[in-house]
């Protein structure tokens, strides 16, 4: 049985409920551990959560707020999430008990999902909130929410929901100040899905088949949206691995086509032996994205699979935003940048007044399409003041576009450094700061200074057997930057503070090294023409 969306029903499930085979007996998911789901297991599966939901009897948009560890019985409850027309609110498993309490706070779920390891603390705070219902649900297909479900029909009709209705909130990272829930609507997700599988050229059985490896975390829109979205919408088979674990991927390479990671994981994966040109050889797509990729490692990944990594770049509030090009006939891919705008997406870069730059122009990155959330939950102020008057969303991240089209992330806007007037991009220093021996990654922040208000500090991570000398780390780059631009103080760490998507936590280091003693050579390379009280000039 093929189905196709009801007319005039905007609910993405609809469309990717459309989008099954024909053969709905054909393995749709394929676990680490041996198991395997039909797409009828899917559909049925989906159905039977929905009217479990349905059975609540629950307000217009509630919201169904999950923590829980990654499973296919996870996605499934998404996707019936989105087939009862109500809205998915997923939470990171690392989140402890305070941001808890805030999450379910501000969104006010009337179902909360958590393991039953959880259960006791969880349903404490969602019970004290309002919430009616607190399900569990585990990773290895336990759990009263399924138990609940397993007395459900197995048929549902889908809901009838707007393009504008409500179907996901997605609460940002939170390095900075308290999360924000970044409302998306069915259409912002479908409209995205169906620009990535044109312009990624997903390829249908016809065309032999894509088959996805699934190695991230679901709680985030690189692992639930473009992932999820992209494998069902093109009735693609999913190798699903609970955890990333480098050996394994490898081992499946042989058997899937696609493969979506953070840098990190290209990373790992490239201090395996076992990644070879051969090994990757029935491979046709390695994406990346959710963190800036060293250009090492672009390079290292194209002399080690001759593969040529695909990186894009995209936000919780709007999806998918650029990319680098999939058709060779559109254009290389170039390491170091995020490619051309998405087929849809507006995306122009303007200085602080507002006004337009030229191409290689460093400023603040905006963008309008159909993919640009509706808003931030319950901030009304705070959603009027990040869209410009024309309609833009201002992303707070500082790039350029260069004379064709080729976009390139220089940093974020809370990331800059004023130091003495002068803008310092940490993105720009990074860059030079990794490609010094022994270097294996760096950061660069802004702490508070006296006189000039923030200086730079370097955070550097050695290769092992390196030994790095901060001074001369820094000496080093005096040759490199103009001096405004060079950190003042080096320090080397085991490891760079990371979130769950990879993303370096700029908001510890400050934390850590703002109460650093300041030492003597602060000033050693302030801009000219700065008078600095330590040198009596």
């Amino acid at each position: 049985m093929h189905t196709t969306p009801i007319p005039g029903n905007g609910n993405l499930f609809a469309a990717l409920r459309a989008a099954f085979p024909q053969d709905l007996d054909a393995v749709a998911v394929e676990t680490g551990n041996g198991l395997s789901y039909s797409w009828r297991d899917l559909d049925r599966a989906s159905a039977m959560m929905a009217n479990l939901l349905d059975s609540l009897d629950l307000p217009a948009g509630s919201r169904i707020a999950v923590q829980v560890e990654k499973s296919v019985e996870a996605m499934v409850l998404y996707l019936a999430t989105l087939r009862a027309g109500l809205v998915f609110l997923p939470l990171n498993t690392a989140y402890q008990s305070a941001e808890i309490e805030y999450f379910i706070g501000n969104a006010e779920p009337a179902v909360v999902v958590c393991t039953a390891q959880n259960f006791g603390w969880v349903s404490k705070i969602a019970f004290k909130a309002g919430t009616h219902y607190v399900f569990t649900l585990n990773d290895d297909r336990t759990g009263s929410l399924l138990e609940r479900a397993a007395n459900c029909a197995d048929r549902h009709e889908v809901a009838v929901r707007q393009a504008d209705d409500l179907a996901a909130i997605l609460y940002t990272s939170g390095t900075t100040g308290r999360s924000k829930g970044a409302m998306l609507t069915h259409g912002n997700l479908l409209s995205n899905a169906l620009v990535l599988k044109d312009y990624w050229g997903w390829r249908s059985a016809g065309q032999g088949g894509d088959v996805l490896i699934h190695a991230l975390p679901i709680f985030h829109v690189h692992g639930l949206f473009v992932a999820i979205h992209g494998a069902l919408l093109n009735g693609s088979k999913m190798i699903w691995l609970a955890k990333f674990d480098p050996k394994a991927v490898i081992q499946k390479l042989p058997e899937a086509t696609v493969f979506m990671g953070v840098p990190t994981l290209y990373v790992r994966l490239l201090a395996e032996p076992g990644l070879t040109v051969e090994a990757a050889r029935h491979m046709r797509l390695f994406i990346a994205g959710s963190a800036p990729l060293l250009l090492e490692t672009f390079n290292d990944w194209q002399a080690r699979t001759g593969h040529t990594i695909l990186e894009r770049y995209g936000m919780s509030e709007t999806g998918m935003l650029a990319s680098n090009p999939y058709d060779p006939a559109q254009g290389e891919r170039r390491g170091g940048t995020v490619g051309f705008a998405l087929p849809g997406v507006s995306l122009r870069v303007q200085d602080d007044a507002g006004q337009p730059l030229a191409a290689g122009e460093i400023g603040g990155i905006q963008v309008k399409g159909p993919n640009v959330f509706k808003g931030y939950w319950r901030m009304p102020e705070k959603t009027a003041e990040e869209f410009t008057s024309d309609g833009y969303f201002r992303t707070g991240d500082v790039g350029m576009i260069d004379a064709r089209g080729y976009v390139t992330i220089v940093g974020r806007s809370k990331d800059m450094i004023i130091s003495g007037g002068y803008n310092v991009y940490p993105a720009e220093i990074e860059g030079c700061l990794n490609e010094l021996p022994g270097v294996a990654e760096s950061a660069v922040i802004g702490i508070p200074h006296a006189d000039f208000g923030e200086v730079g500090v370097a955070v550097v991570v050695a290769r092992p057997q390196a030994a790095l000398d901060p001074a001369r780390v820094i000496a080093s780059l005096k040759s490199k930057l103009a001096n405004f631009k060079v950190p003042k103080q080096c320090f080397v760490v085991d490891a760079l503070p990371r979130n769950a998507m990879g993303k370096v936590q700029k908001n510890l280091l400050r934390e850590q090294f703002s109460a650093a003693p300041a030492p003597e050579r602060w000033c050693a390379s302030e801009p000219a023409g700065f008078r600095c009280p330590a040198a009596g000039v």
